[in-house]
């Protein structure tokens, strides 16, 4: 029965593997009923065992613990009271529907927490006020719609936070305040509708961002500008239509690489230049721009934006240029014919005066 949780061990402990973890291993130790407990290495297997709440007994030095795959369906407020020297906590595949005010209270070492695979709406407003130490959070593959303004307040050690796979409409401003270490950012597969400024503010160190396959169909201008260190941005399968320069030039890092395919462009030559813009920033790198394809007008549907660029946008040019000779033309022989016509009326105004002049009888 220990070499399963071994594999899992190696695993998940590749990051996270302190001096005591390779002492020899005794499953025989006093543990929680059904579950199986690592002496010297303070390990604690408790999965897929079908518990309904966490278990009691767990032993105080214990240092990773596994309750995936249990029906826990909901985390009571301190329901790891007295596991001080938790570092890896895994609640995959649980049930969880919810979690208590304080449920992970005492857990002021965890640097890893895994709720990834669960059924859980919200976050507990204090959800964070205990995991100071928190690296790696992973919550995808939930229901979750809404973050609250504080949850993540006291993360200020988070590197990774993983919210993909959820229902989320709208992160708003300050949400991400607390998370100024933060280096990844997994948002993809939400229903975000725009990106708004604010809502990245305080990620100085944030180095991917993952948006694709939502619903953004709009980036407010500044709304990237407080991302320095940003090295990737996935915004592909989206419902955006167009973009603004200003939106991407406010990007002030070293390189930033973004994916924009899979969404429904609608091409015009306005769209193209703003692509030509970005493209010759040298610190951007639009990395499937070959495969951004048009949606509208419906006689581009599928083209990609780089054949317009030789096609549609050339002739738009040549007309213009056309049409604007034309003007030129136009106005500079009307201006011609004008002069001509005032010159033609000053020389009869000056032939009647003189006529006149001319039959006047002398006084």
């Amino acid at each position: 029965m220990c070499l399963p949780f071994l594999a899992l061990l190696f695993f998940l402990l590749a990051f996270y593997s302190p001096p005591s973890l390779f002492p020899s291993v005794d499953c025989s130790r006093s543990c929680p009923h059904r579950c199986i407990c690592y002496e010297h290495a303070d390990l604690v297997d408790c999965r897929d065992r079908g518990f309904e709440r966490v278990p009691g007994g767990l032993p105080h030095s214990t240092w990773l613990l596994e309750l995936g795959g249990n029906n826990l369906s909901e985390i009571g407020t301190r329901a790891f009271t007295g596991l001080w020297s938790l570092r890896v906590l895994v609640l995959t595949n649980s049930q969880i529907q919810e979690m208590q005010p304080q449920a992970l209270f005492s857990l002021s070492f965890l640097e890893k927490l895994d709720l990834s695979w669960n059924q859980l709406t919200s976050l507990p407003v204090d959800f964070s006020s205990s995991l100071s130490a928190l690296k790696d959070l992973r919550l995808e593959h939930n229901n979750l719609y809404h973050i609250p303004v504080y949850s993540f307040e006291y993360l200020d050690n988070m590197e990774k936070l993983d919210l993909s796979y959820n229902q989320l409409v709208l992160v708003g401003p300050g949400v991400f305040r607390g998370l100024s270490r933060l280096r990844q950012l997994y948002l993809q597969n939400n229903r975000l509708t725009a990106v708004q400024q604010g809502s990245l503010d305080m990620l100085p160190g944030l180095e991917v961002l993952e948006l694709s396959n939502n619903n953004i169909s709009h980036i407010d201008t500044d709304a990237l500008a407080p991302l320095y260190s940003l090295a990737v941005l996935a915004l592909e399968g989206n419902n955006l239509h167009h973009l603004k320069f200003k939106t991407f030039i406010s990007l002030h890092t070293s390189a930033t690489h973004i994916q924009l395919s899979g969404n429904p462009w609608s091409c015009d030559c306005d769209l193209h230049r703003v692509f030509s813009k970005i493209l010759h920033v040298r610190h951007l790198h639009i990395d499937d721009y070959r495969n951004v394809t048009c949606q509208d007008p419906p006689q581009l549907a599928g083209a990609s934006l780089a054949w317009v660029d030789s096609q549609l946008c050339i002739a738009e040019t040549a007309t213009v240029l056309v049409i604007t000779i034309t003007v030129l033309v136009t106005v500079v022989a009307a201006l011609v014919m004008a002069e001509r016509n005032r010159k033609r009326n000053s020389g009869k105004n000056w032939d009647t005066e003189s006529q006149n002049q001319t039959s006047s009888p002398p006084s």
